[in-house]
């Protein structure tokens, strides 16, 4: 079978997951090509498919014109294309409805739109767009496959996107926890993400506030919070966190290390999909307090304390009731392990392609 995929820029989860179902794809035995942006497609080496240059923003420009007549020639050949995002997707589907000869198109869509009234807008129309120009829609969370059914997409379902696997941690949490500055009697308080709006930082900001304030810091003792990733708003939550025990670490190759060494991983996202973070916390075992936003609960079931979405208090009271209760934390971290053993893998999501990319 002749693959294109299709991907627009990306600076998190969607264009890696476009290049792992790609070798996915080809190491099955498909003929793939990978299309994007040229950071996109040559951020890695490729693993049995062609990467192909094609510039597609984050925002509609006059360049779509171009972009789309190089799908259409890439598309001419193929029998699926499967283009992942909104902007992807809406120009796939303009540049494959007239061939005399139509692959079969499936989009997945990754992220919830956010932004003021002009960008909700303009992403109410893609959506429409793709929902009645594809035949499938693929959609990271529950929250979008009803999304896009509503918009009118004739088969959608929920993607399936598991983290991609990473060496286990090798490093003695204690050595970790030096290396990191801190006591011995101080817990780790870890934070993996994109340093982006979509991450809720101004929750983590506000919860590492209320923590060490006289109220929570009693029951939880000396902790540190170390936020690991980058992305736009480093310097902003540096200063937020300025004169807390909070550490803006920037991007590291230990997470797995770090993973292991922590007493509580925390994610306060203001919105998430299959957020690879928290799966790859529940593949290391870990205790985990997360916002109840988008398709996390889907992700993590009853394996997390999840609190509701943009609420520091509920981040903070969670965080604190963990580091004064080790059985409850010893607990977690056993129902992280189960619920990490659940989640699908690189086998399930290529049935779940086959199934996409069958004609009807």
């Amino acid at each position: 079978m002749r693959v294109l995929q299709l991907t627009g820029s990306s600076a998190g989860g969607v264009a890696r997951h476009a290049r792992e179902i790609s070798a996915l794809l080809a190491a099955d035995g498909d003929d793939v090509v990978l299309a994007g942006p040229a950071d996109v497609v040559h951020a890695a080496a490729p693993a049995g498919y062609r990467p192909v240059v094609v510039d597609i923003a984050d925002r509609p420009r006059p360049a779509d014109v171009a972009a789309a007549r190089a799908v259409r020639r890439l598309a001419a050949g193929a029998d699926v294309v499967h283009a992942h995002g909104l902007r992807a997707g809406a120009i796939a589907v303009l540049a494959v409805r007239t061939l005399a000869r139509r692959p079969r198109l499936v989009v997945t869509v990754h992220n919830l739109p956010v932004g003021g009234g002009r960008v909700r807008g303009v992403a109410a129309v893609l959506e429409t767009l793709v929902a009645r120009g594809a035949d499938a829609v693929l959609a990271v969370s529950g929250d979008l496959v009803a999304r896009m059914r509503g918009r009118g997409a004739r088969a959608v379902a929920r993607a399936l996107v598991p983290a991609p696997e990473r060496p286990a941690a090798t490093v003695p949490p204690a050595r970790v926890r030096a290396d990191l500055g801190l006591a011995p009697d101080e817990r780790l308080l870890l934070t993996v993400a994109r340093l982006a709006p979509q991450k809720g930082l101004d929750v983590l900001a506000d919860a590492a506030a209320r923590l060490a304030g006289a109220g929570s810091a009693a029951a939880a003792g000396p902790w540190r919070w170390v936020v690991v990733g980058d992305g736009p708003l480093r310097a902003t939550l540096a200063g937020r966190t300025a004169g807390l025990p909070v550490l803006v670490a920037g991007r590291r190759d230990d997470v797995p290390d770090l993973l292991a060494a922590a007493d509580v991983v925390v994610s306060t996202a203001a919105w998430e999909g299959q957020p690879i973070a928290v799966q790859e916390a529940l593949r290391a075992g870990a205790a985990l307090v997360a916002t109840d936003v988008g398709g996390t609960r889907e992700v993590t079931g009853e394996a997390a304390v999840l609190v509701p979405g943009g609420d520091a208090g509920a981040v903070a009271d969670a965080v604190a009731g963990l580091l004064a209760d080790p059985a409850r934390r010893d607990a977690l971290r056993e129902a992280a392990r189960a619920r990490a053993a659940e989640l699908p893998g690189p086998a399930d999501v290529l049935a779940q392609l086959r199934g996409a990319y069958a004609r009807r």
